[in-house]
């Protein structure tokens, strides 16, 4: 538990450091080219742009392709174009973040679905974690994005570096509130292991009856039984 409870805080201190940072207003006043249009949503200039020979990957101060601009952005027909004119859909950008975590940290289901059409990796590993779109989806409680990310072959039981899954996430760093239930009864329903523990062999349903979980609890023991 002590372990747990350090893991914690250094969570909340990467956290304040690490997190994914969506371009600033001064960063997007400076966007030309790809980057401007896909942050615009211009599909006309990216095809044209495209097509004169512009590098459809190139990266912002902060390591950003178009794509993860327009994802930022929540442009779907601007994402599209790109991806048609060949943009890496996997690219991480200078935090080590896909356009998939991205589209799942902002809560953005439509963005999520597009993106896995479009070729990217629901099993892509990311962020400083070592995470999944998925373990960031649970982590926030965000059910429908979750619901998405699993139809599109999210691995259910990858451990990151903090050895903790996406139902280890959902109830460790959840509330106990209407999202994180619906997003742990979507992972338990997808059959995501119940029994993988913390390092300090806490297991799910332990940390769901501590934190007073209760019908996260029960939807855990159900499964088990």
């Amino acid at each position: 538990m002590l372990r747990t409870l350090l893991c914690l805080f250094l969570l909340a201190l990467a956290t304040t450091a690490q997190a994914q940072t969506a371009p600033s207003a001064s960063q997007i006043a400076g966007y030309d080219g790809l980057h401007r249009a896909a942050h615009e949503g211009d599909v006309e200039t990216i095809r044209h742009l495209a097509a004169a020979g512009a590098d459809i990957d190139a990266r912002d101060q902060a390591g950003r392709t178009p794509a993860h601009v327009a994802a930022f952005a929540s442009n779907d027909a601007a994402m599209r174009a790109l991806a048609e004119a060949g943009a890496d859909m996997n690219a991480l950008e200078g935090r080590a973040y896909d356009v998939l975590t991205i589209a799942a940290v902002a809560d953005d289901p439509d963005m999520v679905s597009l993106a896995i059409e479009l070729g990217n990796r629901a099993d892509l590993i990311t962020s400083v974690y070592d995470g999944t779109a998925l373990i960031a989806a649970a982590h926030l409680g965000h059910a429908e994005v979750v619901r998405r990310l699993i139809s599109g072959g999210a691995p259910l039981d990858h451990v990151n570096n903090l050895g903790w899954t996406a139902l280890m996430e959902a109830v460790v760093l959840g509330d106990g509130g209407p999202d994180h239930i619906a997003t742990v009864r979507a992972l338990v329903e997808a059959d995501a292991d119940i029994a993988i523990a913390d390092r300090d062999g806490v297991t799910p349903l332990q940390h769901a009856r501590a934190r007073g979980y209760d019908e996260i609890a029960a939807i855990i023991r159900a499964a088990g039984n």
